[in-house]
């Protein structure tokens, strides 16, 4: 447990220190961000404000998580977090330079993005179903209980790992929403790392994994410093998807992927109200020639903006919600 408090330290104080040098470096090669035209008016006052940065967040949390990991144990979990943070994290990270370096505002292509993400989650998830500690089985929330997916655990697998970064990926549309929500999501999954290790066979290897998350929620709390409203600086792609890309690496092996769909709601909701919007945009248009919407605006968020309601106190009902679901995943985990 020592070594958890400390990593959350550590990641928090590094966050802070590294915070003001990556802004300043961001600013200086004129990594701004580009605001969607089409998006709430109020949000057009953040046209240039300094983006990409996450790699505060993604490197502040790594380093304190390896400084004070178990390294005379297994350390697996740890590594399988790291790749998937990491590999997700680069597909943002070059999505972002051709946005704000190429002057491509779409980024990558569609198929520029999926590809490589299929090919991280397909290598994840092989690695975690022939994994001895981790197999084809998740674990079912408040039932204690092993749902053993067999060979469908890979293709179930790899459509959760895409479907929660791209998801993490969207929610990040307002100062300190993603990395406020992510907080309580990775502090939960560092509560529960703990209790798992408590009954774990080979104990130092799931307290890594707790020490990680632990790591990543002091890293974030550190960023919102810098990213709570008005924001300095935005996480951009490399932040979000490195931040999804963690979050789902954590439950794989844990075997707490069925915990998403509760600490991630507000995440999945956002991909949903897309999802809703642009299906029923094109039934209505093919139906009447006039398409219609359903949502002000998505993803779910701009919605209750455009409804009236100011960006700030949209953030605070969701980290209330995430909040909430996360003390509810916690006992019921």
């Amino acid at each position: 447990m020592q070594r958890l408090i400390w990593a959350i330290i550590a990641a928090f104080v590094l966050a802070l220190v590294i915070g003001p040098f990556v802004i300043t470096w961001l600013k200086k090669l004129k990594f701004g961000q580009t605001i969607y035209e089409l998006g709430p008016q109020t949000h057009q006052k953040k046209q240039g404000t300094a983006t990409m940065g996450g790699v505060i967040f993604a490197v502040a949390a790594p380093i304190a998580a390896l400084a004070f990991s178990y390294k005379d144990h297994r350390f697996d979990f740890l590594l399988i977090c790291l790749v998937c943070a990491f590999g997700f994290g680069l597909v943002g990270f070059v999505d972002d330079y051709i946005k704000v370096k190429l002057k491509r505002s779409l980024g990558l292509t569609p198929m520029q993005k999926i590809v490589p993400q299929v090919v991280i989650s397909l290598g994840v998830s092989l690695w975690a179903y022939f994994h001895k500690d981790i197999g084809s089985a998740w674990t079912v929330p408040f039932l204690n209980v092993e749902w053993d997916l067999g060979f469908f655990y890979i293709p179930l697998m790899m459509f959760v790992m895409i479907g929660t970064t791209n998801s993490a990926n969207l929610l990040d549309g307002m100062d300190g929403l993603l990395g406020g929500v992510s907080f309580f999501d990775f502090a939960a999954m560092a509560l529960i790392c703990v209790g798992l290790a408590a009954g774990a066979e080979n104990s130092a290897n799931m307290l890594n994994v707790a020490i990680f998350a632990g790591a990543m929620a002091g890293a974030l709390m550190g960023f919102l410093r810098f990213n709570a409203h008005p924001a300095r600086v935005f996480m951009g792609d490399v932040g979000s998807f490195f931040i999804g890309g963690a979050l789902v690496g954590i439950t794989t092996v844990t075997r707490a992927t069925l915990l998403l769909p509760i600490i991630a709601l507000m995440m999945m909701l956002s991909s949903l109200s897309v999802i809703i919007q642009v299906g029923y945009f094109k039934i209505t248009k093919r139906k009447t020639g006039t398409g219609k919407r359903i949502f002000r605006m998505s993803p779910l968020h701009y919605h209750f903006e455009l409804g009236g309601m100011p960006e700030t106190r949209v953030v605070l009902m969701y980290y209330a919600i995430t909040i909430v679901l996360c003390v509810i995943a916690v006992l019921g985990f």
